[in-house]
């Protein structure tokens, strides 16, 4: 029997974001920063994608069932992780080209699915 990791739900999160990590790398993407707080929320992952800075919003969602990791996605949501964002440029005191991506994964072990949305918001 093959172990879920994410069976535990104190580690679902850490394990769908080093998942997303590994799987953005190995896309071409150099990772920046991971969690990165300020006042206005959370930004799962900061890389960088050629010439722009990359935020990016990871979500796991075992099924359907109650709608699916994309969905999940606000518009408030967006706004914070904007918000964020641009506390983190402000914070390293540079302009950067910036976008939004959302990595979306479903499933678990070997059906697990990953869709990249590159400039979903």
């Amino acid at each position: 029997m093959k172990l879920n990791p994410f069976s535990n739900r104190s580690t679902k999160g850490q394990v769908a974001e080093q998942l997303a990590c590994d799987y953005l790398i190995k896309n071409g993407l150099r990772l920046i920063d991971k969690n990165f707080h300020s006042r206005y929320g959370e930004i799962d992952l900061i890389m960088q994608h050629q010439n722009a800075l990359v935020f990016i919003e990871v979500r796991y969602r075992k099924n359907q069932n109650y709608g699916g990791a994309k969905e999940s996605v606000t518009l408030a949501k967006q706004k914070k992780i904007q918000k964020t964002a641009l506390s983190y440029m402000q914070k390293q005191g540079r302009e950067y080209n910036a976008r939004f991506d959302v990595i979306a994964m479903s499933g678990e072990n070997q059906n697990l699915s990953i869709e990249w949305i590159k400039n979903a918001f």
